[in-house]
């Protein structure tokens, strides 16, 4: 296993990166939840195999805790949400899909110039994997500001938080216990505030669409 366990961490990363790349290109809202889910569970085996390599404890519990929230709860609480709200199936992009996945690759292609001399600096045994870290990073930015609803939007978010996890899991082979229980913490009152926020868009507008919210001006 140790032996195996750069190409084996190589291949959860190569996953995690074109599981970014299907989320930017998904329209239906459901299979877009689904892939966050799949991101989750390869983001707690890359921590989960690097925590066995090390031999650091932190990393099983940042795995733990991942997989509580975003492989178990919070794909749960955003199905259940779209079920209650009825939202669309299609999701509308400010680009189209070809558009966006030529985007996608300059970003991933950036992403790899800008990590690279990290990497080189970095003793972990995946510090190559920083470049890929950093490219999901940007992918998730990039579905944030190209969707117009708000589901999309916050699992943009959520996903962008996993490259940053896996970035610091990749380079220093895991954060502090107690940064991962205050990130974790972070996240999940974040989800159900902008749970809230959804409804309250919904009730007032009878739509997810948050640019809905240009309507608002002061008297």
């Amino acid at each position: 296993m140790i032996k195996f366990a750069p190409q084996l961490i190589n291949l959860f990363a190569t996953l995690i990166l074109l599981l970014s790349f299907a989320m930017i290109s998904q329209r239906r809202i459901v299979s877009l939840i689904n892939l966050f889910m799949i991101q989750g569970a390869a983001l707690v085996a890359a921590s989960f195999l690097l925590g066995y390599v090390t031999h650091q404890p932190d990393l099983y519990v940042s795995g733990g805790l991942t997989l509580v929230l975003k492989v178990v709860f919070i794909p749960w609480m955003l199905h259940r949400l779209i079920a209650r709200l009825n939202v669309r199936w299609d999701v509308e992009t400010l680009l189209n899909i070809p558009t966006t996945m030529l985007v996608g690759i300059g970003l991933v292609i950036f992403a790899f110039s800008l990590a690279l001399p990290i990497s080189r600096l970095s003793d972990s045994i995946a510090g190559g994997s920083l470049g890929i870290a950093l490219a999901c990073v940007f992918l998730s930015f990039m579905m944030m500001i190209t969707r117009s609803k708000a589901v999309p939007q916050v699992i943009g978010f959520l996903s962008m938080e996993n490259g940053l996890i896996f970035a610091a899991t990749t380079v220093t082979n895991g954060m502090p216990m107690i940064v991962e229980f205050g990130i974790a913490l972070d996240v999940l009152v974040g989800v159900l505030i902008l749970g809230v926020f959804m409804f309250q868009i919904r009730e007032k507008f009878d739509s997810l669409d948050i640019r809905n919210l240009e309507a608002l001006k002061e008297d």
